[in-house]
Formats: C-alpha cells, sequence, structure tokens
C-alpha cells in the first residue's frame, strides 16, 4: 500500500477551477488506516494490534510515523499502550475507561468512595423515532429507535436519572431483560453484544427543575435543581449512535470534568 503525503480535494469544483492540493501529515493518514482497521473489527476490543515494526512495513512508512499515529489514538482512548506487552485496542470493560464519560463525583475528598453505581432498568421499549430524536441521531423521522430509562444508586440514594435512545438497526434484541443481566457497564454491552463502541461524546449541560414522574424516580421535591446532561455519543467516523439525557442529583455530588 503505497501512502502518499497530498491528496487532491476536488470537492465543489468545476471543470474550470483549478484541483488544490490538501496537505495532510503522513502519520495523520496512517492514524485513518489503523482507524480503518478498527471500524472494520480487524481488530477488536480488547486485542492487541501489530507491533510498530509490523505495521510500519504494511504502510511502508518509518516506524516513528507509525509511533506518532498510535501516540494520538492512545491519547484519543482508542488504543491502550501496555508496558512491555504491546498496544492493544480499547474496550469500555477496563477499570480505567469504564466511567470515562460520567462525570459526576462525590463531594467527599475520596472520588473512589461511592463505589460502583447500583442501577435499575425502569423501562426498556422500541417506537418510532421523533424529529429531535431522528436529527440527533441522523435518522429519518419514523425510523424504529429503543428508548431505555434506568436508575443509578450511590450507597442506595437515587442520584442520576437517565433516559436513552438508540437506533434500532445495530440493537436489534436489545431488551430490558438483557440489560439488568449485564454487570458490566452499559457502554462495554453495546460493544460486546452489538459491535458498537462509542469513541467520543459531545455534551450540553444546564439547571433544570424536574417533573413529577422524574422527582418521584430521584426521590426529591419538585422544587429541586437538577443538573440537565445531554449527551450524543458517536462511533467511528462521527456516527451518532446514542443519545442520552441525564438529570443529575448534585445534592453531594457536582459534575467534574478535566480540560486539557
Amino acid at each position: 500500500m503505497t501512502i502518499h503525503p497530498f491528496s487532491i480535494d476536488a470537492a465543489g469544483t468545476n471543470d474550470d477551477e483549478p484541483l488544490t492540493p490538501a496537505f495532510s501529515p503522513l502519520y495523520q493518514q496512517i492514524k485513518g488506516l489503523i482507524l480503518q482497521s478498527l471500524q472494520s473489527g480487524e481488530w477488536k476490543p480488547s486485542e492487541g494490534i501489530p507491533s510498530e515494526m509490523d505495521l510500519a512495513a504494511r504502510y511502508r512508512v518509518s516506524q516513528g510515523t507509525v509511533r506518532k499515529a498510535i501516540d494520538e489514538l492512545a491519547a484519543d482512548h482508542l488504543l491502550v499502550r501496555r508496558q512491555g506487552k504491546g498496544t492493544f485496542v480499547a474496550t469500555h470493560a477496563e477499570q480505567q475507561v469504564q466511567y470515562r464519560f460520567l462525570k459526576l463525583l462525590p463531594d467527599q475528598a475520596d472520588p473512589n468512595s461511592q463505589g460502583p453505581a447500583q442501577r435499575n432498568i425502569v423501562d426498556c421499549k422500541r417506537f418510532r423515532a421523533t424529529a429531535e430524536i431522528a436529527r440527533s441521531l441522523a435518522l429519518r423521522t419514523g425510523d424504529s429507535v429503543l428508548q431505555v430509562r434506568r436508575v443509578l444508586s450511590f450507597a442506595g440514594i437515587p442520584t442520576i436519572l437517565e433516559d436513552l435512545w438508540l437506533p434500532g438497526g445495530p440493537f436489534k434484541g436489545l431488551t430490558a431483560e438483557r440489560l439488568r443481566a449485564y454487570r458490566g457497564p452499559m457502554y462495554a454491552l453495546f460493544e460486546t453484544e452489538f459491535g458498537v463502541r462509542m469513541v467520543r461524546a459531545e455534551e450540553k449541560i444546564k439547571a433544570v427543575l424536574p417533573d413529577s414522574a422524574q422527582g418521584q424516580l430521584l426521590d426529591v421535591p419538585q422544587n429541586t435543581p437538577l443538573l440537565s446532561v445531554e449527551r450524543v455519543a458517536y462511533t467511528y467516523k462521527d456516527t451518532p449512535m446514542e443519545l442520552r439525557r441525564g438529570f443529575y442529583r448534585t445534592d453531594s455530588h457536582h459534575y467534574h470534568n478535566r480540560l486539557n
């Protein structure tokens, strides 16, 4: 396979407009090829990928170029380097990334003191996507979607209420019983049983008051302010695979995010 450091971008041109070269660093091209292999399932979550030397030979580039591409993929949490063992495809089943997208921490000094969340699946049903949900998931209005409602509790106190919408096709066969039976993180279930890996997410945050049903599920009065977190999670190629709306109690927890 020959890698070209220059690519031609002809989008939006006509016969009278000259084509202009669009520079793409070589390591970025290698990163894109590795991403293609991850998306196609050539290397599955938790599996090792070929060594830098083997990848350099495969793509006919230097080992340093491969290393730089892998460094970026590791920074994006798509690959994991293990000293003396090699590089592996990241998985949501790993302890260090299980709660990568959960930013709610206890007000106590030790963030590990809250322990794992206790999960209660309230509902899981299929219906036709509204225009708003279809737009968020890049679907058509009326397409099949799966809606899940669950409550996460810490030390027996209901703390997070979440509504999730998933495209029906990729998650065919997902039921409330299956969600209740799975003991690991939900994203690990999506990854191992449905082949969908969430690689990044975008969030919108604001303060809201709960409606009567939300207040009842979180065991708070309706005049209690909650933190509303709306998230769209994406798999490879920026394909949206989940719309999630969470309502967080903040009387004993706070939202924490690390900015680089």
